[in-house]
């Protein structure tokens, strides 16, 4: 699949803020809000933004809702989502696509949000932007909202990074696909999960049981998922938990054993996902990796 690359912002365009999965309040965007403003940005909020039904920002129907007009306006150039959580599975399905496949913008978020990622590209083919969220402004790097702007603007991104001791040295090029680990692992076996052949696979993960994180990489072995990728990189796996009998293994350590029998490229500490650090990724592109000894090089666009 061709993939499609939406419009380039410009100063005054318009940005939508929307929840597809946990409810949040006005507050907690008001930093987020002002970022946008400060740098030439028009901000809208969704109908039901705020609105609260149990965990979820309103009804899934309700953040179906705020979805689809965000999709179909035309004066909005970029869908921002508010926060992760969980519920974005909840909506796809009762999404039309049929006018953003016509007028393409960016979709904007991580963590839950991998569902839209996904969504979109295996549907449209339009490129997606796996960053930071408003509701993570006073806990993540400035760097990690400056740098989402850039691509959103068009700026080239070429990611020079230190190495990591599990690393596994080589070069890869390939549309980069991914996002949070449990994610695609709920999406495996499913239409929304598109892996073209020799895909790069991003993974992050938060808060996860050790053992489920290896029940998640034997997943992606038995599917046939690791067949199909020429490289994988691996961002923050943060807050992970471990049962009174430990599992024995870190979850990085547990990822390179998965992998000790595949040739592609793998770099581990990408700085992107749950952690301080959440730098932009353009997915649905194609995308070079390259690990060395010295660095990991990767080329967005």
């Amino acid at each position: 699949m061709k993939s499609i690359i939406p419009p380039f912002l410009k100063k005054g365009d318009e940005i939508r803020i929307i929840s597809t999965a946990r409810k949040i309040s006005r507050k907690e965007l008001d930093p987020a809000v002002g970022f946008l403003k400060s740098n030439d940005y028009k901000v809208s909020f969704g109908q039901n933004l705020f609105k609260q039904s149990h965990q979820f920002a309103g009804t899934d129907t309700v953040r179906a809702n705020d979805l689809q007009k965000a999709l179909d306006d035309s004066n909005v150039k970029a869908i921002w989502l508010a926060r992760g959580g969980y519920g974005t599975h909840r909506v796809i399905e009762k999404i039309n696509l049929n006018g953003f496949k016509k007028h393409p913008k960016w979709i904007v978020g991580y963590s839950d949000i991998t569902v839209l990622h996904a969504f979109i590209y295996s549907q449209t083919g339009v490129a997606t932007l796996h960053a930071t969220m408003p509701v993570n402004y006073l806990n993540q790097t400035s760097e990690s909202f400056t740098k989402m702007l850039e691509v959103l603007r068009g700026e080239k991104i070429n990611y020079q990074l230190d190495p990591h001791r599990y690393n596994r040295i080589g070069e890869a090029k390939g549309t980069l696909i991914g996002g949070n680990l449990s994610i695609i692992y709920s999406l495996t076996g499913t239409k929304y999960l598109e892996l073209p052949q020799n895909s790069i696979l991003f993974i992050e993960d938060l808060d996860e049981y050790l053992y489920h994180i290896d029940r998640m990489m034997m997943n992606l072995k038995l599917s046939g998922v690791l067949d199909q990728i020429s490289g994988l990189i691996i961002g923050g796996m943060s807050d992970m938990n471990d049962n009174t009998v430990p599992y024995g293994k870190s979850a990085e350590e547990i990822i390179r054993d998965h992998t000790r029998d595949y040739i592609f490229p793998v770099a581990f500490g990408f700085p992107a996902g749950h952690i301080k650090a959440n730098l932009p990724l353009v997915l649905g592109t194609e995308t070079i990796l390259t690990v060395t000894e010295k660095n990991i090089g990767l080329k967005l666009f």
